[in-house]
């Protein structure tokens, strides 16, 4: 873990991931992988382990060569969206408190996923919906570049010395980390390398998150 950047006296920015962050999607991510994969005949436990390490169409690029990668992301995009309709979603504990405890303008998602599926899952969990949203369709290059998180920025107003970016994964991480921003990781068992710091939990981070936003190094209202 390194030191944290920051800048005394300015108004503190969240700029937070969604999947595995905010709402706990493995199952569902894995149920969907395994209903793609039945539909072109593939093993579902090889094809998932290829897709976490891996953008969907570099999936298919490396199990469903002989396939349309166009067809083959449009049937992933369809069993997505009957997912967000369908599926069980659980927010992580101390998503809800966190999301309505942000001062409104004060914070952000940024997510790999769409808007809409955000939006569904939002709804299905309960959790508050910020004014600022950027999804995969928001950006030409997504997490590991920084550009997700500092379109964010741009669109609060915020400096990126300016933001906390709250993330589970290595490409998200480093995607904050690019933007110059501070950046946390939560949970997971272990730091993600590069962290400023880590968290076995959301839970875990709440106070801490809160307190970024409302402190003494900041003029959020408290």
């Amino acid at each position: 873990m390194t030191s944290e950047p920051g800048r005394p006296g300015h108004m503190k920015y969240v700029l937070l991931d969604v999947d595995g962050t905010l709402i706990d999607a493995v199952s569902n991510q894995r149920q969907v992988w395994g209903a793609w994969a039945e539909r072109y005949g593939l093993d579902a436990d090889e094809v998932y382990q290829v897709a976490l390490r891996t953008r969907p169409m570099e999936t298919f690029a490396q199990v469903a060569m002989d396939h349309d990668p166009r067809e083959c992301l449009a049937t992933l995009h369809e069993l997505e969206d009957e997912d967000v309709r369908s599926g069980v979603y659980a927010a992580f504990d101390g998503a809800s408190e966190l999301l309505h405890d942000l001062s409104p303008g004060s914070w952000a998602l940024v997510t790999s996923n769409y808007e809409h599926r955000v939006r569904g899952r939002f709804l299905r969990t309960g959790l508050p919906v910020p004014d600022v949203i950027v999804d995969a369709a928001a950006v030409e290059k997504g997490k590991p570049s920084p550009l997700p998180y500092l379109r964010a920025a741009a669109r609060l107003g915020a400096e990126p010395g300016d933001c906390l970016v709250i993330e589970d994964a290595p490409s998200g991480v480093r995607s904050g980390l690019r933007a110059g921003m501070t950046v946390w990781g939560v949970n997971a068992a272990a730091a993600v390398e590069g962290v400023h710091r880590h968290f076995g939990s959301l839970r875990e981070a709440v106070p801490h998150i809160l307190a970024f936003t409302s402190g003494p190094h900041g003029n959020a209202p408290t």
